[in-house]
């Protein structure tokens, strides 16, 4: 029987796709039959005939363990020489986020912390030796992250200010010491506040004094340093405000006032330091707040300064790698100009050798020891010759944002002990011991 013409046409390239695809099929079995003949001779020939030979082999991988728990071993040793320098003594838990400031009161029993979890914290500091500390939260207004904190009136009240979104307000707190009342805890109540207080402008830290200078009334002074070029003063107890000044420069670094709370200082983003002088009326209220002088003698710009205890001297670090101590009580009334009592390098480098620039400085209540930190390194320093005392390398897990000396001894161990605080990054607040300086 004769097939159609269409399928005599399609029987030709089937047949031939069918034999094509047996032929390819036959390849594909020989080519995987010689693969796995190779796979077996390799097998072969890499298992050793006598099993004697191998032993030794099998004794080399304990050595390599052996060798990797001796470098967690080493890096374990170098985290607890981290945890364990000898002057740290305690650390203050709770903080979720990085701890952006904190302050002691003026008894050094509290000493509290802002956080950039939203929250005011005031720890009980009775011994540093202490596993626990007892501690009072405040949570500010959602939205608002305190960057900046300061004792007002004693211990009983804290000045905080909190950035948000379209600026910086200034908030008091009352009865953060805990005290019960009535058998009960008291709440911190807002006792005042202040909103946008720099404008849309951030502030740098806050700084305050007890006023004793003078016709002073020995009310608490405080200061807020803005990010740009003003900076104002406030009462603590009532939120007057008392002053403003311009530092008629691009951008602040800090501001500080002296312990007496009669000088104002600002290190900004030149070279010079300006000085103002809050002058008190016979009323003992703030009259006014005057510029007064100006400290000339860096290179660079000034990224820290703080008073001595005395109120009349005034350590300043700059970029251009040195510490000056100024004397500043002069008659400038007379035009007398402020004088450098000492010039020090800075002995802080990096690992290429570069001068480290240090971003906080507090001299300790006797004024003989300078903390200063740069970055995560915590270091001392001796005020009379510029020689280190100590040095915490990695003292945080992050960059330290704040340090403050506690104005009278702690316990530590039921010894009275000068100490210093440090909060960082990292989400902690640490307790120093201050190094000695007969050491040298």
């Amino acid at each position: 029987m004769e097939l159609p013409p269409w399928l005599s046409s399609l029987s030709v390239p089937v047949l031939s796709a069918a034999v094509g695809g047996v032929i390819a099929l036959l390849f594909l079995a020989d080519y995987l039959r010689r693969k796995r003949a190779e796979v077996a001779t390799i097998s072969h020939l890499s298992t050793p005939p006598d099993p004697k030979p191998s032993a030794p082999s099998s004794k080399q991988a304990p050595p390599k363990k052996a060798s990797q728990r001796s470098h967690l071993h080493h890096h374990s040793d170098k985290d607890a020489n981290k945890k364990h320098h000898q002057l740290d003594l305690n650390t203050l838990k709770g903080h979720t986020d990085s701890v952006t400031a904190l302050c002691f009161s003026s008894d050094s029993h509290n000493l509290a912390t802002v956080c950039a979890d939203g929250a005011i914290r005031v720890f009980r500091i009775d011994d540093t030796s202490s596993k626990s500390f007892k501690s009072l939260r405040i949570n500010m207004h959602a939205g608002v992250h305190p960057t900046g904190i300061v004792f007002s009136d004693g211990a009983s009240h804290v000045v905080v200010v909190g950035q948000a979104l379209m600026g910086c307000s200034l908030y008091s707190y009352g009865d953060v010491s805990g005290k019960p009342v009535q058998g009960k805890p008291s709440l911190p109540e807002i006792h005042w506040e202040h909103q946008k207080i720099h404008g849309r402008e951030s502030v740098l830290n806050l700084t305050s004094a007890i006023a004793s200078y003078g016709s002073a009334d020995g009310s608490t002074i405080v200061a807020s340093c803005s990010e740009e070029s003003e900076i104002k003063v406030w009462d603590g107890k009532t939120g007057k405000l008392l002053g403003a000044v311009e530092t008629n420069q691009l951008k602040n670094n800090m501001a500080a006032i002296s312990p007496n709370g009669r000088f104002l200082a600002a290190a900004a983003f030149t070279a010079d330091v300006k000085v103002w002088e809050i002058v008190y009326s016979k009323d003992k209220s703030v009259k006014e707040v005057i510029k007064v002088m100006q400290l000339k003698g860096h290179k660079s710009a000034v990224t820290s300064l703080c008073f001595m205890p005395n109120s009349e001297q005034i350590l300043t670090a700059s970029k251009d790698g040195t510490i000056r101590i100024w004397n500043i009580n002069v008659r400038y009334h007379l035009d007398e100009d402020p004088k450098t009592l000492k010039v020090f390098t800075i002995p802080l480098h990096d690992a290429k050798g570069v001068t480290c620039q240090y971003d906080h400085m507090s001299i300790s209540p006797d004024g003989k020891i300078l903390a200063v930190t740069s970055g995560s390194t915590l270091q001392w320093l001796c005020v009379e010759t510029g020689s280190v005392l100590d040095t915490a390398e990695r003292a945080h897990e992050g960059d330290i944002t704040g340090i403050a000396w506690a104005p009278q001894s702690i316990p530590n161990g039921g010894v009275p002990s000068t100490i210093l605080a440090t909060a960082g990054d990292d989400r902690k607040v640490k307790l120093w011991l201050a190094p000695s300086v007969n050491a040298l």
